[in-house]
């Protein structure tokens, strides 16, 4: 116990010590930012965005969240002053669902720069690719630091392809046990399982664990694939009421491109109509498109059979270039 003890303290004196200067400024320029949220921000404010609760948490989450991975300056090097706007414009629209991982490059120190004093009211996620306990604290460990925070609402191991990930993950010094320490702790609160690469790695991961979230890609490309985490993982996980967090939205762009769909609104509104879809995170590469995708949301109204049998449709004869991320493990 005082082993426990001991690693908690040790992640809240390093955040204090880390976040130190950082935090104190601030701090001194929230006030500031919430009185130019709430000038510049009124019309957006009067309409919410739907929220769901996530599976069995008995936490509701917005349908969007803004992804920190991918085509976004949050994770690229040189962009930190792009990143900074594009984080403090999410808060000031009222977006409160964040997604990171401890492998996306600068993008949890970028969170970590303007996240802290709004951390009471959002819903933070981050992940882990260690398989093994060690590891998997080690990554916990900075990510707090990055984030400067003192714990995640959601922690998951990332991009699971692999039978033999799952056999190191679940042995004696598997990183289960990171998970269960951390959850035990309070550090984190709840604990997930993602992968874009095998739906069947996906199931047998949540048939042998309890987890409360999994994160997957869902869209209507994805729909045709011979092994398709639509018609595969997403019932499984409604089965259990485990929270179905989506991603691969509009396949980086390529959903858009030669017709195949219109525009965010097809997009997102398929997955979001797909039963047991609880949320969707989507990175976006400027505030423009921020801003787009989050009044899609805003807006968003659930597909009926006939709406999405159509965008079945369209995406038939194009879905080998849209599911390119299925090779990635």
């Amino acid at each position: 116990m005082t082993g426990k003890k001991t690693r908690r303290n040790f992640i809240l004196s390093s955040i204090a010590v880390a976040s130190g200067i950082a935090g104190a400024k601030a701090l001194e320029q929230h006030d500031d930012r919430e009185i130019a949220a709430a000038a510049n921000n009124q019309a957006a404010a009067t309409v919410k965005m739907p929220e769901r609760l996530l599976g069995n948490t008995g936490v509701k989450v917005p349908i969007f969240g803004l992804g920190g991975g991918g085509q976004t300056p949050l994770s690229q090097k040189g962009r930190e002053a792009e990143a900074a706007v594009q984080i403090e414009r999410a808060i000031e629209l009222g977006i409160r669902y964040f997604d990171t991982a401890a492998e996306y490059g600068p993008s949890e120190e970028n969170l970590g720069k303007v996240l802290p004093p709004y951390r009471d009211r959002l819903f933070l996620a981050s992940k882990t690719s260690a398989r093994d306990r060690d590891g998997a604290w080690r990554d916990l460990e900075q990510s707090l630091k990055r984030l400067k925070t003192d714990r995640l609402d959601l922690w998951q191991l990332h991009h699971v392809s692999f039978q033999t990930e799952l056999d190191q993950i679940f042995s004696a010094k598997g990183a289960i046990k990171a998970i269960e320490e951390a959850k035990q702790q309070k550090i984190i609160r709840f604990s997930g399982i993602t992968g874009h690469h095998e739906p069947a790695i996906i199931v047998a991961g949540l048939q042998r664990y309890p987890f409360d979230t999994t994160l997957i890609c869902l869209n209507a490309a994805e729909k045709h694939h011979p092994r398709s985490f639509v018609t595969s993982a997403l019932p499984i996980a409604k089965a259990k009421n485990i929270g179905v967090i989506a991603m691969k939205i509009p396949a980086y762009g390529k959903l858009f491109e030669n017709g195949v769909l219109d525009g965010m609104h097809q997009a997102m509104g398929y997955t979001l109509s797909l039963p047991g879809v609880h949320s969707c995170i989507i990175a976006a590469d400027s505030v423009k498109q921020l801003e787009e995708n989050f009044k899609v949301a805003q807006a968003f109204q659930p597909l009926n059979t006939t709406e999405m049998a159509a965008l079945e449709k369209r995406t038939a004869a194009a879905w080998q270039e849209n599911t390119f991320f299925r090779e990635w493990t």
